[in-house]
């Protein structure tokens, strides 16, 4: 089995999708190209059917972002396809992505259709797409909740009527890992043609559980990972695409699976998204938060300044932060006040140490942080009290 997993960014349309995140062309475009400089290998940029501005979007980056495969989403319908297809034509590497529900709770009460009528549906579907792109992907939306056997036929038929890629999605975050794992298992075990499409995984977070279960399909067979940008879309998001990738590069040895990512443009790629949507990013989120390489506890930071590998298992380097911040607060102890006060340019001697340590611990009571602004003052007082006191003492 190939070792690569396939990276399917689809920030700019799922991700738009989430409430608050709405980008216009313009915005799309300057997050299609950083994805490019991140070096995701398909970009989905869009649903052209949903609106003119959609249409134009995926219009605009099939046109000027060249490296990655640009897709485009449409419902199973041929009036779907066509306008997908006419938005993907200046790409220089198209697929179309056709996408139709699975689970009976969806053909019940979301479509009105019998398994056979929508299977009739997806097979028509792909086969027309195929007749316009030679890159085809097929969804079985909700697959997460279909039944098995249904599935099984499902993935069969439209491997069989052409689709290259098959996606298993988790599409309301309902699976747990180890579930979500057998799934994959199951339909590597049971479907006739396998061998001719790559599986991928396309996982929600309503449990919090998306990068868990897309790593889980990774290790059952998954090839490609259709994932977002700080984790953003439908409801609570999808999985994080700095995460998964992370994980696969921290852990390569337990994965045995590599990506193609650029890991040093993470972190532009969350700064860029947050300014385009004006969404911040929570500060303790992983790889990219504020908080992700920041130490405030004193044990902690001790460590760090002895060795970044006791409490750091990648290098803020690696994916694109800065620097790693030691954050003076009230769990801070004196080698980090020490370290900082060195940056600064202001050395301290033992008993200048001792009454700056005390006036750091007093005002973090009352402040969440302790800034240089705050540490420069809190230097020139214990200087000036060491100096009085000294003063007072005399010569001996």
């Amino acid at each position: 089995m190939d070792d690569k997993v396939i990276i399917f960014d689809t920030t700019l349309r799922d991700g738009e999708q989430a409430p608050g995140f709405s980008m216009n062309i313009d915005e799309k475009l300057r997050m299609a190209r950083q994805l490019e400089a991140l070096n995701v290998d398909i970009l989905e940029a869009g649903f052209p059917i949903a609106s003119e501005g959609d249409f134009q979007a995926v219009r605009r980056v099939s046109a000027e972002v060249r490296t990655p495969v640009i897709a485009g989403l449409a419902r199973s319908m041929r009036k779907d396809i066509d306008r997908c297809a006419k938005a993907l034509e200046g790409a220089n590497k198209a697929r179309i992505h056709v996408f139709l529900a699975t689970s009976d709770i969806h053909l019940k009460y979301k479509l009105n259709k019998s398994r056979e009528e929508a299977l009739a549906l997806m097979v028509d579907g792909v086969q027309y797409a195929r007749t316009l792109c030679d890159n085809v992907e097929f969804s079985a939306e909700d697959a997460g909740r279909t039944d098995m056997d249904f599935l099984v036929k499902v993935t069969e038929s439209v491997i069989d009527a052409g689709a290259t890629t098959v996606n298993l999605p988790d599409t309301v975050g309902y699976c747990l890992p180890e579930e979500y794992g057998l799934l994959i298992k199951t339909i590597r075990d049971r479907v006739r043609n396998i061998d001719k499409a790559i599986l991928s995984t396309h996982c929600h977070n309503d449990l919090g559980l998306a990068v868990a279960n897309s790593l889980a399909g990774i290790q059952n067979g998954i090839r490609q990972v259709e994932c977002t940008i700080n984790g953003i879309g439908e409801r609570a998001g999808n999985a994080a695409l700095e995460e998964v990738v992370m994980a696969l590069q921290v852990r390569k040895q337990f994965y045995g699976v590599t990506t193609g990512i650029n890991t040093k443009e993470l972190y532009a790629s969350s700064r860029l998204l947050t300014e385009v949507t004006t969404m911040a990013v929570q500060a303790n989120k992983a790889i990219v938060g504020d908080n992700a390489f920041a130490h405030e506890a004193g044990i902690h930071q001790d460590g760090m300044l002895k060795n970044a590998i006791t409490y750091e298992i990648m290098t803020p380097a690696s994916v694109g932060v800065p620097e790693g911040k030691i954050v003076l607060g009230k769990h801070s102890g004196r080698h980090a006040l020490v370290a900082r006060c060195r940056a600064l340019g202001s050395p301290l001697s033992p008993d200048q140490l001792e009454h700056a340590y005390m006036l750091m611990t007093t005002i973090a009571d009352r402040k969440k942080t302790v800034d240089d602004k705050d540490l420069e003052e809190i230097i020139s007082a214990a200087r000036t009290k060491t100096s009085t006191a000294n003063a007072a003492v005399g010569p001996a």
